[in-house]
């Protein structure tokens, strides 16, 4: 079958399922493969539940006619995607960076949604499967698609790219993010920077952050960039004002009251403000996509419970967005102030290195009360509370209950720091 047939079979049924545990009635099946799962085995199976065909490539599982054969499962899949983001009329903006890149992709979809019938990457499927699925859920009424690239080695975003081929692209920043795949702060920078490297190569249209000074070295004098700023006036101005908690900004003398926590916030609420004004979203419209905008899926959400006002950020964490968030709160107004970190994860021979750092960097902002979590931050020269595992951590608190007042809750995913949320 040629990927213009599947395409025509994709058209009929437009619905793909990776998992036989979620088949819908008449979904295409691809049966993936990881180190740890074969998705041949299961075409029988996905047949049975509905599937109208299933993809695999390995003959032994070809069951029926219903089964397409072809060389490799995950290469169809990720070709058939570009097949159909070209067959598409939709305009694509690819969103990348270490920090902020699902919050900014969500402003993006809420400011450009007021007036264009969008799409956006879930969650954050934003790999070389997430990307081809984001891709596959392009419909025909779909005017601009925002797709999510994560990655956490080099060559990851030039192959996402080739991919998704955007027409417009945005990187959010560049942090201490998987220092050990990416091989340092330097590689963070390559790495991310192939976007870049693919919207310069392909004459495409470039948004930045002008006050950013890697992105206005890198972009130089390329004539198909779109910026914001806050002081520099060849670039479009928005003015930060505040963030005691919440964000708070000013664009062309309009005030925007944000419900994000953090300075931080700032900079991805700007790019969604920046492509609303691009693509001609009334500035009404912006203020109101940007107003009503909740974080979720505990990225700096705002939990009151039982005496604690909660910032959980227990989505992820590294090295920078963990010093962005405590910076955020030190300035934050609060009788009380209480700290639970876990470790950062994928920072390689860094690692101790970095927890050292934030470990000093809590003393220094004198907060009331920290604990740490996590073999890392075990390992860190610290005089506060520290515990190995979240069982330790549990153990002591439900031994030693917090003072009420404000709770910072922040770590990577792998530490699931919301279970703190269950001993309060």
């Amino acid at each position: 079958m040629t990927l213009e047939q599947l395409h025509a079979l994709f058209l009929a049924y437009p619905t793909i399922c990776t998992d036989t545990r979620k088949i819908t009635e008449s979904c295409l099946f691809f049966a993936l493969k990881g180190p740890n799962f074969n998705g041949n085995k299961f075409a029988k199976e996905a047949l049975t539940k509905g599937a109208a065909y299933v993809i695999i490539d390995e003959e032994d599982h070809r069951v029926s006619e219903q089964c397409i054969l072809v060389n490799d499962v995950l290469q169809t899949l990720q070709k058939l995607s570009t097949f159909h983001r070209n067959y598409s009329n939709a305009k694509v903006i690819s969103i990348t960076g270490s920090n902020g890149k699902t919050t900014t992709k969500e402003l993006i979809n809420m400011v450009l949604s007021k007036k264009y019938r969008t799409i956006a990457t879930k969650g954050n499927l934003n790999n070389h499967i997430g990307v081809p699925l984001t891709l596959l859920s392009i419909t025909n009424t779909t005017e601009i698609a925002i797709v999510e690239m994560g990655a956490n080695h080099q060559k990851e975003i030039a192959f996402l790219s080739s991919i998704a081929q955007p027409d417009f692209g945005y990187i959010t920043n560049f942090g201490k993010a998987h220092l050990e795949g990416f091989g340092g702060v330097e590689g963070v920078i390559k790495g991310k920077s192939e976007l870049y490297d693919y919207l310069i190569a392909n004459k495409k249209h470039v948004f930045l952050n002008a006050d950013d000074p890697i992105q206005f070295q890198k972009l130089g004098s390329y004539t198909k960039r779109i910026g914001f700023s806050q002081s520099d006036h060849q670039f479009y101005n928005i003015k930060f004002i505040d963030a005691n908690p919440f964000v708070a900004l000013e664009v062309e003398s309009i005030p925007i009251e944000t419900q994000l926590i953090g300075k931080y916030n700032f900079t991805n609420c700007s790019a969604a403000i920046l492509m609303g004004k691009y693509f001609n979203v009334p500035m009404e419209a912006i203020k109101v996509a940007i107003e009503s905008y909740q974080p979720k899926n505990n990225r700096s959400q705002i939990i009151n419970k039982k005496g604690f006002e909660i910032i959980l950020d227990a989505y992820n964490a590294n090295p920078t967005s963990m010093k962005a968030a405590l910076e955020n709160f030190a300035i934050m107004e609060a009788k009380n102030k209480t700290l639970i970190l876990g470790d950062m994860f994928e920072l390689g021979r860094d690692a101790l290195k970095e927890h050292q750092s934030i470990a000093d960097m809590t003393k220094n902002l004198s907060f009331n009360d920290v604990f740490f979590v996590g073999e890392n931050f075990f390992a860190a020269k610290t005089s506060y509370e520290k515990f190995k595992s979240f069982h330790d951590l549990k153990e002591h608190l439900n031994q030693n209950r917090l003072k009420k007042g404000a709770l910072l809750i922040k770590g990577s995913r792998g530490m699931a720091l919301e279970r703190v949320l269950d001993i309060l």
